[in-house]
């Protein structure tokens, strides 16, 4: 059975849960005579279907780098060029076939290219699903940090589709969860217990409940002015760790170190209970996540966090639980209280 979810806000878009979607996809591109489709090579195979299922338009594969070494303004340039080869105008349409990244890079394409044209997301992997596709935001990385350059661009819509999920590497799998339980700490603990209970399991259910959260998230606060930053729980850290790996580590793994971190540091603050600080490090053991992180990085983590884009001047600013789907903002902690939580979990 096909779930659609509305995306509200200034530019509604449907997103669509469940198996066999490409049906769904034409009727996405009626305004296109031509079609860009962006792809990393793990990912030929099912852009290729993609391609089948739009061959009434003009088709432009464009092949990108796998994973985060995609996400640069080379890549994005190398695609305003194909672009312009095959002269794209306003009514054309980009698709982004892959993981998050691909649907990072396939939006920020699309909301420079002449100012903005259409794009469809395809995402094919859980952290893309329940993250990366949906909400509009689009980005490349910089030596600075990641996501650092971007803009905020709704797709036309997009295609969950979980038949992908039956060939994802399991170690992409786990860190996309991290994803799925952020969600249910910041607002629907019936995601945890679903997560108890056996992801896989329960896999549809959890996708239909995290992008149901996201898309009425970003619905109220596309520009992350104030509710959308509630999305970032555990993100502060987490990207600090993907730039001092230098994005080795998985998005979704380095994203469960910061759910710890930030699980730590509110409730040595007083303001989140034992027993649900207790369960972050549960129930991302439970699926395998790593739940620590090495002492000797908490210098150069500290520098990258200075600039994330939630702090404000020389204040670091934190999204922390005050209890289960209790969200808030932790504004200027001391720095002696940011290394003592960060010892805590640091291995």
């Amino acid at each position: 059975m096909t779930v659609t979810i509305e995306v509200s806000g200034e530019r509604p878009y449907p997103v669509f849960v469940g198996r066999d979607l490409l049906a769904e996809l034409p009727p996405l591109l009626h305004r296109a005579n031509q079609v860009a489709v962006l792809f990393a090579a793990p990912l030929r195979a099912h852009a290729e279907r993609v391609v089948d299922a739009i061959k009434d338009k003009a088709v432009l594969p464009i092949e990108i780098p796998d994973a985060e070494a995609g996400k640069t303004i080379e890549v994005a340039a190398r695609c305003w060029d194909a672009l312009g080869g095959a002269r794209f105008t306003r009514t054309d349409a980009v698709v982004g076939v892959g993981g998050g990244a691909v649907t990072d890079l396939a939006g920020f394409v699309a909301a420079c290219w002449l100012r903005g044209v259409a794009v469809v997301h395809v995402p094919t992997s859980l952290l893309g699903m329940v993250d990366a596709a949906v909400g509009g935001k689009t980005g490349v990385n910089t030596a600075a940090g990641k996501n650092l350059v971007g803009a905020f661009h709704p797709p036309a819509g997009v295609l969950c589709d979980l038949s992908t999920l039956d060939t994802l590497p399991p170690a992409d799998l786990t860190a996309g969860l991290a994803e799925v339980i952020k969600c249910g700490f910041i607002a629907d603990p019936v995601i945890l217990d679903l997560v108890e209970a056996g992801a896989d399991a329960n896999l549809p259910e959890l996708v239909e409940r995290a992008v149901r959260i996201k898309a009425d998230v970003v619905g109220q606060d596309l520009r992350e002015s104030g509710l959308r930053e509630i999305l970032n729980y555990g993100h502060t850290l987490g990207h600090a760790i993907e730039r001092v790996e230098g994005y080795r580590w998985r998005h979704g793994d380095a994203v469960a170190v910061g759910l710890m971190f930030v699980a730590a540091l509110a409730r040595r603050a007083g303001r989140l209970d034992a027993d649900t600080a207790a369960r972050h490090r549960a129930v991302l053991e439970r699926v395998g996540l790593p739940v620590r992180y090495r002492r000797d990085a908490w210098p150069d983590l500290l520098d990258a966090m200075r600039v994330d884009k939630k702090a404000r001047g020389a204040r670091l600013r934190f999204v922390v639980l005050d209890g289960p789907a209790r969200p808030s903002i932790m504004d200027g902690p001391a720095d002696a209280d940011l290394l003592a939580a960060y010892e805590e979990i640091s291995a």
